[in-house]
């Protein structure tokens, strides 16, 4: 009986140190709730990397949804909100980063390198193909080319 009475009693002060990150803002209607809800999923937690905000419990992405939700109280836009979390966290909170300068070769690299791939197999084969034209023709002699030449003649 006292081990039930011990089992239950750890299970029971176990359950006081289970915390869960729950948010709770009183938004002024569902409008407002409604763009939060599309920032914080839109928006990428800068430490957990694959993870929006939404679903994150680190400390940074708990402080990136206050700020959104201090932004809406004070009637700034989306694009307003995401550019200041661009500016504080750079490009890497969001999940479309723009296309400028900084970011062209994340756009445009892996297009290149497949590019790249297809010219290198195409110029591969094509070494290889010359290669084998050119070994056959070197293995025989003047005699035996013109040999081979009448042979040819007679089968067309």
């Amino acid at each position: 009986m006292k081990r039930i009475f011990y089992a239950l009693v750890l299970t029971l002060a176990s359950f006081g140190t289970v915390q869960a990150a729950i948010d709770t803002y009183d938004f002024t209607n569902q409008t407002e709730r409604a763009r939060y809800r599309v920032l914080v999923e839109e928006l990428r937690c800068p430490k957990c990397q694959n993870q929006n905000i939404a679903d994150s419990d680190s400390p940074i992405a708990m402080d990136m949804r206050d700020e959104i939700f201090k932004q809406l109280e004070q009637g700034k836009s989306d694009e307003q909100i995401i550019g200041f979390l661009v500016d504080r966290y750079g490009d890497f909170v969001r999940y479309k980063p723009p296309v400028n300068q900084r970011t062209l070769i994340l756009w445009y690299g892996p297009a290149g390198l497949l590019v790249f791939g297809f010219l290198m197999v195409a110029l591969i084969v094509y070494r290889r193909r010359r290669d084998e034209r050119t070994a056959t023709e070197q293995h025989l002699s003047g005699d035996e080319q013109s040999r081979l030449s009448d042979i040819l003649k007679q089968y067309k």
